[in-house]
């Protein structure tokens, strides 16, 4: 595995060299495209160099314990160190997503429970929201259908980063694993007599696809304008302004209601259309993806449950790798990354396994 990262030194080198030319900053897509390579690189060239760094240390460590015995701890120091290392490099070079830095279009959907699935929608919302806030990503919501008492029945929020993005820490690298049913166990406020009630939420992530990703025919598309319905304010009720796009060729149907104006609502829901038909075109690639291929991707299945909320026992469980906490409240407030980061090792172990 260790010899690709000399081919991978060339291509970092070229990189730096092309980068440094001021002509390539004419094309900015370029100089994007390039930037974000060399940004990939550039982690796992440092790691390597230190690797092969601290292996040469070694060896003079050992020379110098055959003389003097004190260095004898050098070398075990070295030695953990470099081991440390050889993972690091290990998981650095598992092959990822090609969409991690993408930005991402989220959606929960109240399912079974009524009016207990709806608030219990708006608690993952706020979930969704106050940890973009811990992370400095904007977001922004699209659409959103209220129930009566104040939870929703579906909510889409587009989800941004800010700024330069580190390898690994882009929007979708993170919230790609919220996809599935969440399921809750608490005493609903609707319920009298104090009993537990088991309800779930559907949660939906796709990348955000840009114009030049997904192109979208007209004629593709049938568009029905209607009354909005829903709390709102003078225009809400009054206009015809919310849209429904129906994308004939795969059937996709998507509606928006949320803006004042058709043209706005006509205009988020070609964003939600774009996501989906770009997520759709990726999951019949990974269909006819090799076996390997799909074990890596089929790593955290996002068609099954993937977590109970027990608010009794303050604790969250992820059924995929089998995590636990009983920090519920700190979650729901944004706390999200441990859960998180568990579903992230658990993927990269499986592409590593694969990879040997």
């Amino acid at each position: 595995m260790f010899e690709a990262v000399e081919e991978l030194i060339g291509e970092h080198a070229d990189l730096e060299k092309r980068l440094a030319d001021p002509a390539v900053h004419a094309d900015q897509r370029e100089a994007t495209r390039l930037n974000k390579r060399y940004s990939e690189l550039t982690p796992i060239i440092a790691t390597y160099r230190n690797w092969r760094r601290t292996g040469e240390d070694i060896e003079t460590a050992r020379e110098l314990a055959a003389d003097d015995p004190d260095f004898a701890d050098e070398v075990k120091q070295l030695s953990a160190e470099r081991e440390q290392l050889t993972e690091k490099l290990r998981l650095l070079l598992v092959p990822r997503d090609p969409s991690d830095d993408k930005d991402v279009i989220l959606e929960v959907k109240a399912g079974e429970g009524g009016e207990e699935s709806a608030l219990f929608a708006g608690d993952l919302l706020r979930m969704y929201l106050r940890y973009a806030e811990r992370l400095g990503w904007k977001t922004e919501i699209l659409d959103a259908n209220e129930s009566d008492l104040g939870g929703y029945k579906d909510v889409q929020v587009a989800v941004k980063a800010r700024g330069q993005i580190e390898p690994g820490q882009g929007v979708w690298a993170r919230l790609k694993y919220e996809g599935g049913v969440h399921r809750v166990q608490r005493v609903p406020a609707t319920e009298s007599q104090g009993r537990i009630h088991t309800s779930a939420a559907g949660v939906l992530v796709t990348p955000e696809a840009e114009e030049v990703e997904v192109e979208i025919n007209a004629n593709d598309l049938r568009i029905d304008v209607y009354r909005s319905s829903g709390p709102g304010g003078q225009s809400v009720n009054t206009t015809d302004s919310a849209v429904r796009i129906t994308h004939l060729p795969t059937g996709i149907v998507v509606s928006c209601q949320n803006e004042k104006s058709q043209l706005q609502n006509k205009e988020q829901a070609l964003r939600i259309l774009r996501s989906r038909l770009l997520a759709a075109a990726q999951e019949e690639a990974e269909r006819e993806a090799s076996d390997a291929r799909r074990s890596q991707v089929r790593t955290v299945d996002r068609s099954e449950r993937v977590r109970t909320y027990n608010f009794p026992e303050n604790r969250i469980s992820d059924h995929r790798v089998g995590f636990k906490a009983y920090n519920l409240d700190q979650v729901l407030d944004g706390e999200l990354d441990p859960v998180i980061q568990a579903c992230v090792d658990a993927d990269a172990a499986a592409k590593l396994a694969v990879a040997q």
